[in-house]
């Protein structure tokens, strides 16, 4: 693909460490981390603050995958709201998950402030936009249990969405204050860089291809014929699943979402859209988001092709959207268009995975990857070192392959474009 097709907003910190690929040879590791994204270089900074001996094995280079390509909102919650998650997961396993749902947008930047990570931030809260009067009622329900909860929620009517977002055609929406947007690539390439200062060993460019087990221990081989030993393998590959582990990568459905970035906002435009901060995602089936960048250009995403994109012509649909959203932008170029992988999973949960004894996996990061897999990072480290799984906010579960698995992503496909023409009727 072109490289004008792969061209992300982020840019990386002005110092990047290099980590070596040479692994060194003999020895154990308590923990052997596949994956070198948000989840993973968290499970390695919190295990190694731990005291575990951690290697990180990342098959590419440091943030080329959804973890420094996303569009860097954090927002705290699941899908679900509180009164579901009791319904379905009991009254004390339902808490458990609300409150560690309510703290993980805490979790990234408790992580910033402490670890002094060089990340460009704003906590100005997140606003969940509604398009129609039924989206608000849903609204209105998910800001009452929040507030029960003592969560710093607020419903906006349609005049206070519009000041705030300088949109149009919104009904009302949600403001949560917990929210906030953060350069993803940055905060990535920060992560990798206090987890190695804590002393986990990071290798990019080694990608793992099989695992054995040798009596009590886990033996990693990695494709340039390097092979190390653990106690504990974790596999944070999320979208990026392949047959390492066999069945895992049936239990999901990779999608891509596609981006978009204005050229620099004139000051006109530029204080008139999303004057104070906030990110911004829509209540429509195929929804978008939005947020300003730390230069000054608004920052547009949501969901694109199943194939690889192969033209600017393939981003379109987001430069509709934009359009739709703010009229006075239409003369405003678009500068750079990019894409990341994503990984869906039936029930829209993210979902834990111990299949044998010290092999776990994670996958499923439903839109909430940036605070949910740092917050979960840390209850893996934790799980690593004590080995209780009371540790875990979600219950491990079997390995689950989706019926029918290749045919689903075009059943998706088929979804999505039924989606997009039932919203396009929703104005």
């Amino acid at each position: 693909m072109p490289a004008a097709f792969s061209d992300p907003v982020w840019c990386k910190p002005q110092t990047v460490a290099s980590y070596r690929s040479e692994l060194s040879g003999g020895g154990t590791v308590d923990a052997v981390v596949v994956g070198g994204g948000i989840m993973g270089l968290s499970t390695a900074l919190h295990a190694a603050r731990a005291g575990l001996s951690v290697q990180v094995l990342e098959a590419g280079a440091l943030g080329q995958g959804a973890s420094g390509l996303n569009g860097g909102q954090v927002i705290p919650g699941l899908k679900y709201d509180p009164e579901w998650l009791i319904e379905h997961f009991g009254r004390e396993r339902g808490e458990a998950l609300i409150a560690f749902a309510a703290s993980t947008a805490d979790a990234v930047f408790d992580l910033i402030r402490d670890e002094k990570l060089a990340v460009p931030f704003t906590r100005n809260g997140w606003i969940q936009a509604a398009h129609t009067e039924t989206a608000l009622k849903a609204a209105a329900n998910r800001d009452r249990q929040w507030r029960a909860r003592g969560a710093d929620v607020r419903l906006l009517d349609g005049a206070e969405i519009a000041a705030m977002t300088g949109a149009k055609n919104y009904h009302g929406g949600w403001l949560d204050r917990r929210a906030g947007i953060i350069d993803p690539l940055a905060y990535t390439l920060e992560l990798a860089r206090a987890a190695a200062s804590a002393g986990a060993r990071i290798a990019e460019q080694q990608k793992v291809v099989k695992l054995d087990k040798e009596g009590a221990l886990w033996r990693v081989s990695t494709q340039s014929g390097a092979e190390l030993r653990a106690k504990s393998v974790v596999l944070a590959t999320n979208a990026y699943t392949d047959g390492l582990l066999p069945g895992l990568a049936r239990t999901i459905v990779p999608l891509h979402s596609f981006q978009i970035a204005t050229a620099p906002l004139p000051a006109g435009l530029a204080s008139a859209i999303l004057p104070g901060g906030q990110a911004v995602s829509d209540s429509r089936r195929i929804l978008v988001y939005y947020r300003k960048s730390g230069d000054g250009r608004l920052v547009l995403g949501g969901r694109g092709r199943m194939a690889l994109p192969s033209s600017a012509a393939d981003w379109a649909h987001l430069e509709r959207a934009l359009v739709r959203l703010y009229p006075a932008l239409a003369d405003v170029a678009i500068e750079k268009r990019w894409f990341g992988r994503v990984a869906m999973t039936p029930d829209h949960l993210p979902h834990l995975h111990e299949p044998e004894k010290g092999l776990l996996a994670v996958v499923g990061c439903q839109g909430r990857g940036v605070g949910l897999m740092s917050a979960l990072g840390r209850r893996m480290a934790d799980y690593l070192a004590g080995g209780d799984p009371g540790q875990l906010p979600f219950p491990l579960s079997p390995i689950r392959p989706i019926p029918f698995h290749a045919f689903r992503q075009i059943g998706v496909a088929a979804t999505i474009a039924w989606y997009r023409a039932l919203d396009a009727f929703e104005r």
